[in-house]
């Protein structure tokens, strides 16, 4: 089974909708479930006004009778509030790219004779969609007591150490932050940051971690290049507006490492047989395959494109140099990122999982996740004898 999922619809259109095929029968699924997901979206220091004005709630339209999903594709609907102000009316010419923005390359690859349709598409507003799909999958995964989370790690030149704080507490104390970041101290500090920003009418990016617990070994694969989980949990990330980039564990601490400070040792305990590790540097994968540690994912998000200071661009209306227009958007838009990057990595482990188990509704695939194979001595059984692999 594959799970996949399209988005449709404008920024400043009628509505957003998303398809989600793949999800199995017989997982209870409401409305309000996904829109805990939305509002946590909308939700976040240093956001505009755009988010004043939306209150993102869905529309089930297909795929769930009864409460129960049916193994139909689900079909999800947004209403964009802020289309009334814009529908049936002319809108003023955008003929000025912003740098950073996908403005100018929509306008080559498409042709556009006026900037806006790749503005309405390429807008991070088509996230809604995304978290939409991903509180979902968040929920497919919970079932097999799978959690996936995520909190602010840094915004510009302030971070927050919370190393010895577990990864459930971080998530419960970043969902009581307005930058969503577990060291209350560290916490004044971005949004001392923050202001800062928005009284200079610039715009602001930082890292964010997003962190997977309790799944099993051996989701994803080394046997082809497109099957490595971290590979396609790096191009979901990257898929998000403003990301820039991502590391998987300790990534780029480890390049800086000799090998034998690079990597998890494996130990086996004196009081039962379960594998383990002191340290996870390789984030939760290992030759492309969950280990069994947490997933760990750090992204790296640029400031957006969309400045009330104008910016050095060139009027292509007019054939001259010209200053960028502001566009209303956010001034730093880290903390609400958080819940669009775990409904990434949720979707991509969810259809990790889903190819693992196999069948067609919750109930086939409860019993079979039960049993998949654990990193045991009596889980690895070797026979330890001489083979001869080639002829």
């Amino acid at each position: 089974m594959s799970l996949r999922f399209l988005t449709a619809g404008e920024s400043h259109g009628p509505s957003l909708t998303t398809i989600l095929d793949g999800i199995p029968a017989g997982l209870s699924l409401t409305p309000d479930i996904i829109n805990k997901e939305l509002a946590r979206r909308q939700q976040g220091y240093g956001s505009g006004g755009r988010m004043k004005i939306e209150k993102d709630t869905v529309q089930i339209l297909g795929g769930v009778m009864g409460g129960e999903t049916t193994g139909a594709p689900l079909a999800l609907l947004v209403q964009n509030d802020d289309h009334v102000k814009w529908k049936g009316k002319a809108i003023e010419p955008m003929t000025a790219p912003r740098p950073g923005h996908a403005d100018l390359t929509g306008a080559v690859k498409y042709g556009y004779k006026d900037l806006r349709p790749a503005l309405e598409r390429a807008s991070a507003r088509e996230t809604t969609m995304r978290v939409a799909a991903g509180a979902v999958c968040k929920h497919f995964l919970a079932q097999f007591g799978i959690i996936v989370g995520g909190y602010v790690s840094s915004i510009g030149e302030v971070s927050a150490d919370f190393r010895d704080m577990p990864y459930e507490e971080r998530f419960t104390r970043a969902e009581e932050s307005d930058v969503r970041c577990p060291i209350e101290s560290s916490a004044e500090k971005m949004r001392a940051e923050i202001e800062k920003t928005i009284h200079g009418k610039n715009t602001l990016g930082g890292v964010l971690e997003i962190v997977a617990l309790n799944l099993p070994v051996g989701l994803g694969s080394f046997v082809q290049w497109d099957r490595r989980l971290e590979a396609k949990l790096a191009m979901a990330i990257m898929s998000v507006q403003a990301i820039k980039g991502v590391e998987v564990g300790d990534a780029f601490e480890n390049a800086k490492r000799i090998g034998t400070e690079a990597h998890d040792p494996i130990q086996l305990p004196i009081t039962n047989h379960q594998l383990q590790r002191s340290t996870n540097r390789a984030g939760g994968t290992e030759g492309g395959v969950s280990n069994g540690q947490p997933i760990v994912i750090r992204a790296a998000m640029k400031p957006i494109a969309t400045t009330l200071v104008p910016q050095q661009t060139v009027d292509l209306a007019l054939g001259e140099n010209a200053p960028t227009k502001y566009e209303r958007s956010d001034f730093c838009p880290v903390p609400r990122a958080v819940p669009i990057l775990e409904a990434m990595v949720a979707f991509v482990l969810a259809d990790a999982l889903l190819e693992k188990l196999g069948g067609d509704s919750m109930n086939e695939m409860k019993p079979r996740f039960e049993v998949l194979r654990k990193a045991t001595l009596e889980g690895l059984p070797m026979d330890n004898i001489p083979h001869i692999f080639w002829e």
